[in-house]
């Protein structure tokens, strides 16, 4: 992955627009996922926290903190408007079936995903586009989606602000997001054991069906001959 540009040799302004234009494309476009944006919200927020330093952090993590949830709505618009149109006009059923299987994750873990993702690199750009291929409610995904762009766009800069000075802030920050990709790991293992064991189940309680009906069949098939040899009277 690309470590991006040596903030410390820019001005403010070219250091917001660094910013604010790497934060929205990471999260608004597919080939974001090469962009590091972690490491340039943390060294933004160092930046600003050096001495004398002409960048405003709350101008800089506001704009961040906008970037971040303008960005997921648009990959979140584009994964509805084309993606799912893409997917349904798949000839191959398996396409579709997969769709089906993505919108009943996204009912019941949609939103934590979208939360969550924020903090694991590569995943948070594809996410919103899932999302909107599945068709995730609309105000569900929003809600996430500010609630997760506010610890980490606001949340990192910020910390790499006060750890200029107090740097074990830097190892706390790693501990949180280290629990909480954890925990979004275990989500996604949970669900598809889950999703296996049921379709599982399907498969078994279909089978005694036809079994069920070839069983019937069988009967008033082997009748016919039995009065086709009757002696005659």
């Amino acid at each position: 992955m690309w470590e991006g540009p040596d903030l410390t040799s820019l001005g403010a302004l070219a250091v917001y627009a660094v910013l604010w234009g790497f934060i929205f494309a990471e999260c608004a476009l597919l080939l974001g996922f090469l962009l590091p944006g972690d490491t340039i919200l943390f060294g933004a927020g160092l930046v600003a926290g050096a001495p004398n330093s002409d960048v405003n952090i709350y101008l800089l993590a506001g704009g961040a903190f906008v970037a971040a949830v303008v960005g997921n709505e648009v990959a979140y618009t584009t994964g509805k408007r084309f993606g799912r149109d893409w997917v349904e006009g798949r000839e191959k059923g398996r396409a579709r079936e997969q769709l089906r299987r993505a919108e009943g994750f996204y009912d019941k873990y949609g939103w934590w995903s979208v939360v969550i993702a924020r903090w694991i690199p590569w995943v948070r750009t594809f996410i919103p586009i899932i999302a909107g291929t599945a068709a995730m409610d609309r105000r569900a995904f929003t809600s996430a989606n500010v609630v997760g762009a506010l610890p980490w766009a606001v949340g990192l800069p910020f910390l790499g602000y006060f750890a200029f000075q107090v740097p074990v802030l830097r190892d706390i920050a790693y501990a949180v997001a280290g629990i909480a990709i954890l925990g979004f790991i275990v989500s996604l293992v949970v669900a598809g054991a889950r999703s296996r064991r049921r379709a599982r189940e399907e498969r078994d309680s279909a089978g005694p069906d036809r079994d069920g009906e070839h069983d019937v069949s069988d009967p008033s098939a082997s009748a016919e001959p039995a009065r086709d040899q009757q002696p005659p009277q």
